[in-house]
C-alpha cells in the first residue's frame, strides 16, 4: 500500500501495520471505557465482568457478521432504570443493603438480570430478521419514532433521581461513613461533582480532533485529579477501595488475586419480572443501532471513493447488524455482563481517524478482555469517586433524554397529529409517573411492572390500535 493510501485511511477489509494496529486498537478501547464502566458502576454489575463481556461480545459480533461491519459493542445506558427497578423489586432487604454498601449487586440478582438481558436479544434478532425479509420500513411501522423517541426520553428522565443523588452525595456512604448535609465531605463531594460535570461539558464543546471524542474520559480524569488534590490538601478522601466481594467472587485467582484474577462469571436465572421489565427495553436501541449503519456507510464510502475502491453497501447489512446486536446481548448476558449496543463513540473515532479496519476492532476486543483480568487495573476503575460518577451521570442521562428528542425531530414526527400526541403522552406519563409515584415499579393488577417497560409496551399497543383505526378510515 502506498504512503498516499495510508494517509487516506483504512477500509473494513484492510489491515494496518503492526504498530499502527496496536495504537488504533488502544484508542478504540480508551473511547469505549468511560461509558461502559459507568454503566457497571451504576447498576452494580462487576466491572471486570462488564469489560470482559464487552470485548467478547464485540469479537462475536465481528465473527457473526463475517468481519464486514466495523462496530464495537459496549454497555447501554438504556437498561439502567429497568435493571435497577428489577433488582429493587426482586431483592430482599439484605440483598439491597449489600448492594448499597458495596456497590455490587448480589450474584442472585445479577443472574436474574442476565435472564432479561438474554431475552432482550430476541427483540433485536427479530427486528433484524424482519429487516432482512421485508425491509427496514416494516420495523418503523411497528416501532415508529413516536415510540422509540419518547421511550428514549423516558429512559433518560427516569434516571434523573439517581443522577442527582450521586451528584449531591448526601445520604450516600463513603468509606463506611454516611455523607451528612453540611459536613466537609458533603461540600467536597458537591465541588468535585460540579467540576466533573462542567469540565465534561467544556471538553465536549471546545476540544477539537481526537480529544473531542473523549469528553467523558477527560471529565473523569479531571474530577479524579480534583478529588486527589482535596485528599492531599484537606485530608478528605472520596476515593473508594475494591469491595472484598468483587475479588472473592472471581472465577479464578492466581495466588491471592492481587495481580491476576478472572472476572466473576454468573449463570442466568429465570425471572418473570426481568422478562417483562428488561426485555422490552431493546426497542430503544434498535433505532440507534440502525442510525449507526447509515453513518458508517457515509464515512466508509468517503474513504473508499478517495482510494478508488468502489462502493461499500453497508445498508444492505442492516439486518445482519441487528441480529448481531441481539446475539451480543445474549453473549454478554450469559457471562454476567449488562446489555449493550454498538457504540457511537467508537464510530466517531473511526470517522476522525478514517480507520474502519475490522482487524483493529478485533484486537481492541481482545485487549479489553485481557485488561479485565488484571486486578490493579480494576482497582483503579473501582477507585473512581461516586461524586465523579454523579457529574458524569447528569451529563449522560440528560443526553439520553435529548437523544429521544433528536429522534423525534430527525424522523419528522408531527406534534400536531392526534395519534402521535396520544402515543407520546401515554409513554411519558406511564414512564415518568411510574417512576415518581411508585418508585419505578407500577402495581398493575397485582403485577409489578417496571415503568419504562410498561411505557414501551403501552405505547406499542396504543399505536397499533390507532393505526388500525387509520386503516379502517382509508
Amino acid at each position: 500500500m502506498s504512503e498516499k493510501n495510508l494517509k487516506i485511511g483504512y477500509l473494513p477489509d484492510e489491515v494496518p501495520s503492526t504498530w499502527k494496529l496496536i495504537l488504533y486498537a488502544l484508542q478504540q478501547v480508551i473511547v469505549m471505557f468511560p461509558a461502559t464502566i459507568t454503566v457497571a458502576l451504576i447498576t452494580g454489575f462487576q466491572v471486570s465482568t462488564t469489560i470482559f463481556a464487552s470485548g467478547l461480545a464485540t469479537l462475536c459480533f465481528i465473527l457473526i457478521t463475517k468481519r464486514r461491519i466495523p462496530l464495537y459493542y459496549g454497555s447501554s445506558f438504556a437498561y439502567l432504570s429497568a435493571v435497577s427497578a428489577m433488582a429493587l423489586a426482586e431483592g430482599s432487604a439484605d440483598q439491597i443493603a449489600s448492594w448499597q454498601a458495596t456497590g455490587i449487586l448480589p450474584p442472585e440478582l445479577i443472574s436474574k438480570a442476565q435472564f432479561g438481558i438474554i431475552m432482550s436479544g430476541f427483540v433485536s434478532i427479530a427486528a433484524g430478521l424482519i429487516v432482512k425479509r421485508f425491509g427496514a420500513e416494516k420495523v418503523e411501522k411497528f416501532l415508529p419514532a413516536s415510540i422509540t423517541g419518547s421511550v428514549s426520553m423516558v429512559i433518560g428522565l427516569t434516571l434523573a433521581g439517581s443522577a442527582m443523588s450521586d451528584f449531591i452525595g448526601i445520604g450516600n456512604v463513603i468509606n463506611g461513613l454516611e455523607v451528612l448535609q453540611g459536613s466537609p465531605v458533603a461540600t467536597a463531594w458537591l465541588i468535585v461533582a460540579i467540576v466533573t460535570f462542567l469540565s465534561t461539558c467544556i471538553y465536549s464543546r471546545y476540544l477539537k480532533g481526537l480529544l473531542s471524542q473523549l469528553p467523558l474520559l477527560l471529565g473523569v480524569l479531571t474530577g479524579c485529579a480534583l478529588a486527589a488534590v482535596i485528599y492531599f490538601v484537606g485530608g478528605i478522601s472520596l476515593f473508594r477501595s475494591v469491595p472484598a466481594e468483587a475479588l472473592a467472587s472471581s472465577s479464578f485467582k492466581l495466588g491471592d488475586g492481587s495481580i491476576f484474577a478472572l472476572p466473576a462469571f454468573t449463570f442466568p436465572k429465570f425471572s418473570w419480572l426481568a422478562l417483562v421489565g428488561i426485555m422490552p427495553i431493546a426497542i430503544a436501541t434498535i433505532p440507534e443501532s440502525t442510525a449507526h449503519m447509515y453513518q458508517l456507510e457515509i464515512y466508509i464510502n468517503d474513504v473508499a471513493k478517495e482510494k478508488g475502491k468502489g462502493h461499500y453497501d453497508m445498508i444492505s447489512l442492516l439486518g445482519e447488524n441487528l441480529v448481531g446486536d441481539g446475539l451480543c446481548d445474549m453473549v454478554s448476558g450469559i457471562v454476567g455482563g449488562p446489555a449493550g449496543t454498538n457504540y457511537g463513540e467508537n464510530i466517531s473515532l473511526m470517522a476522525i481517524t478514517r480507520v474502519f479496519s475490522v482487524p483493529v476492532l478485533m484486537l481492541a476486543s481482545i485487549i479489553a478482555m485481557v485488561v479485565s483480568c488484571f486486578t490493579p487495573l480494576i482497582q483503579v476503575i473501582y477507585g473512581i469517586p461516586l461524586a465523579v460518577i454523579g457529574g458524569i451521570e447528569v451529563y449522560c442521562f440528560g443526553a439520553i433524554a435529548a437523544q429521544g428528542i433528536a429522534i423525534l425531530i430527525d424522523k419528522g414526527v408531527s406534534m400536531f397529529d392526534s395519534k402521535n400526541i396520544a402515543v407520546i403522552a401515554l409513554v411519558c406519563i406511564i414512564g415518568l409517573g411510574g417512576q415518581y409515584a411508585f418508585g419505578g415499579t407500577i402495581p398493575f393488577f397485582s403485577i409489578g411492572v417496571p415503568c419504562v417497560a410498561g411505557a414501551a409496551i403501552s405505547g406499542i399497543i396504543l399505536n397499533l390500535i390507532l393505526t388500525l383505526g387509520d386503516k379502517a378510515k382509508s
